[in-house]
């Protein structure tokens, strides 16, 4: 069963924010609003925080951009993971990841299915990673966003989570780039 080891401390990461609408703005992004403050809440940095229309190129762009900086750890992104014609966070997200954490997607569907039933079939919230960088595409609702870092997030970005957490092998996820 997962636990806090408070022998453990706590190590802060930088997580950057990117919510996806074609209409929303900083003063009414609400799933933004919910995320950053659980970030601050939990004791992260909030590293950049970014509005970008449902634009695959532009989406990708941005992920790249924030993977290969060093001032972040992981990027959450909330919006366009529905299934309409400008829900394309999925496709920009698998553009940059060079690895799926695909137990994400089901971990997550797992923990919306009690909450809103059949209706978890239409999220196709995914988790992967690229340069190093953890990467996480949420629903648009505040309530998926809640869900998610509620449920998964929080204590998968604590080092002092058990058995095991994202924290503790931050430093080995690009490695492969080291060898020679």
């Amino acid at each position: 069963m997962s636990r806090i080891d408070d022998t453990r401390e706590f190590i802060p990461i930088r997580i950057a924010l990117m919510t996806v609408s074609d209409t929303r703005k900083l003063d009414d992004d609400r799933s933004g609003d919910t995320l950053a403050a659980r970030i601050a809440e939990a004791g992260h940095t909030l590293a950049d925080r970014v509005i970008i229309p449902d634009e695959r190129t532009d989406i990708a762009a941005k992920l790249k951009e924030w993977s290969l900086s060093d001032d972040v750890d992981v990027i959450i992104s909330t919006g366009g993971t529905g299934l309409t014609g400008r829900d394309v966070t999925v496709e920009a997200h698998r553009d940059v990841y060079e690895k799926e954490i695909d137990a994400f997607s089901i971990v997550f569907t797992h923990v919306s299915m009690a909450k809103i039933g059949t209706s978890a079939v239409q999220s196709r919230a995914t988790g992967g990673v690229a340069n190093g960088t953890y990467m996480f595409a949420l629903p648009g609702s505040p309530g998926a966003c809640k869900d998610a870092w509620d449920e998964i997030l929080v204590k998968q970005l604590d080092y002092r989570h058990r058995p095991c957490n994202f924290v503790e092998i931050l430093p080995r996820l690009d490695e492969h780039q080291r060898r020679k």
